[in-house]
This record gives structure tokens, sequence and C-alpha cells, in this order.
């Protein structure tokens, strides 16, 4: 079996079996190309099947030099996950990184801004530029209805029921879920929908796509990380963020000002309740207020 052979049906695997979205098989098959780059390099003619735990070993050791920890755990992750998936095909009966033990990382709490950042970060957009509008809006949403950066390219118009203060959001795996949208997102986006998009032409298969371009098609991620970037370097923020920052801050706000974990856990997509107990470890001071309200003995 060659690799890219069995790299291909293992994609067909985590897409159709695991429901898996593409920027997670994505990045499963970068971590793959890098070993059979080590192979390459070290003229090591090895097939997925008979590759053995020292070769995969050489190649951790290799990887350890080039990446902080956190990467190289994820890695590892990944080759233990396409070998049992080898396993579970019955072209090897044994995982090559069943040996292997991932370093030791600690848990790394998300970076958050304050509600007063985020009134300045959405504030400072520049409404006289062309696509002003459009990125407060986009900002606005996001922190609004914590959405991932791929969930807010891909929202669709169709997506917005605004009568009943919803939007459909498809999620990681294709899974669906409906967010609230507070008002002030409602609004934001209507006037964009009204006084900007209407005068934009969509490109074929864009058609339904909220946020567009200048050319009529759906933004990037990067597109993104570029507003959001150049927005807090407009206003000197200190704080290294991205997209992700503003979802985050949407869960600890929440948790902050009262919100249930369960609620912000169906909100964000968590599939597990664990992941999103990280915001109670970021929020130590709410934790306090809980149990200075509720316990019997206060």
């Amino acid at each position: 079996m060659k690799w890219q052979n069995a790299i291909k049906d293992y994609q067909l695997y985590l897409k159709i079996e695991r429901g898996l979205s593409q920027n997670t098989i994505d990045s499963y098959t970068r971590d793959l190309d890098k070993l059979i780059l080590f192979l390459n390099d070290n003229n090591l003619n090895l097939s997925p099947i008979v590759i053995n735990n020292e070769v995969i070993q050489q190649f951790i050791y290799d990887v350890a030099k080039k990446v902080n920890p956190r990467s190289q755990a994820r890695i590892i992750s990944g080759l233990r996950s396409f070998f049992e998936y080898l396993i579970f095909e019955d072209y090897r009966e044994t995982n090559p990184t069943d040996l292997i033990e991932a370093p030791k990382i600690g848990r790394k709490l998300p970076d958050t801004l304050s509600e007063d950042e985020i009134n300045e970060l959405i504030s400072a957009i520049d409404l006289s530029h062309p696509q002003g509008e459009r990125n407060r809006t986009i900002l606005e949403t996001m922190y609004s209805c914590g959405l991932r950066v791929s969930e807010l390219i891909t929202l669709k118009i169709s997506d917005l029921f605004f009568e009943e203060g919803f939007i459909r959001v498809i999620g990681k795996g294709n899974k669906q879920r409906f967010v609230p949208i507070h008002k002030t997102a409602q609004k934001y986006i209507l006037m964009y929908l009204n006084l900007i998009r209407s005068h934009i032409h969509p490109q074929k298969g864009s058609e339904d796509i909220v946020f567009l371009n200048r050319r009529g098609k759906s933004l990037t991620r990067q597109m993104i990380f570029t507003i959001l970037k150049n927005v807090s370097v407009s206003i000197n923020l200190k704080k290294k963020i991205s997209p992700h920052t503003l979802r985050h801050s949407f869960a600890t706000h929440l948790l902050k000002n009262g919100a249930d974990l369960r609620a912000i856990q169906q909100m964000l997509g968590h599939e597990s309740i664990t992941t999103t107990e990280v915001y109670v470890h970021l929020d130590k001071s709410y934790l306090k207020e809980v149990v200075e309200t509720f316990h019997p003995r206060k």
C-alpha cells in the first residue's frame, strides 16, 4: 500500500465516517505529509503497513527540534488515529505509536478581551471605508453569537431567523445548531444587507452567503484575521488576538454574568461539556461568587 493511497482512503473515512471538518482533515493530512517527508529525507522506503515504532520515534525526535510540545502532542495524536484506521481496515495488526508518549502540556487557557475592549474594538472600525460597515457587522456577529471563523464565512442569508431571534449555524462535522442573536447584531446585519450587500453582484455559489468581498465572493479565513489585526493595531491593543478571541470572550462574559454552563455549551456547539469547562477555570471570580451566593454555609 502506497502512502498517498492510504491517506486518500483515510481522508474519506474522516469525512464520511467521522464527520470531521475539512480544516481538521487538512491538519491530519499535513502531519502525515511531514512523516512522508522525513522518510524521503532519510531514504527510508517504508510503506504504512511495515513502518515500525522505532522509525516513528525517530520522526518524533526530529519533529521535537522544530515545534513546541503542544504541536508534538497533536502530531502524535494524528498519527495514532491514522494507524488505528489502518488496523480497523485490517491493513495492520499493531499501532506503531502505542509506546510513544506525548509530551506533557499544561491546559492552555484562551485569551479574552474585556467588555470595554470589545466595545472599543468594534467602535474603532472606520465606517467611511467601503468595507467598514461590513467589517463592523462581522465583529459584532462573531462576538454576539460566539461563532468560529469558519462558521462566520459560511453563514447564509437563509440561516437568519430574526423574527425568532436565532441564526442557524453549521459547525464542525456539518452539525447544525441554532444560536440566539442579539438585537444589536441583527440591526447591523440588516443595515449591511440593505445598504451594502444589495449593491454587490454575488459570484456563482455565493448568492446566499451573508458576507462577501468586493468581487462578490465569500470571505476567506485569512481575511477575517486581517480585519481583526488591523483594528487591534489601530487602537494600540497590546494583547495578541485572533477571531477565536471573540468567541472566547463571548463565552467568558456569558459565564461571568450568570449564564448556565450547559447553555454556553449548546451555543458554542461543543460536543463535550469538558471543552466548555475551560471557561470555568478562566473566570475563577465567578466560582467564588457562586459559592458565596448559593452555599448553605455562606
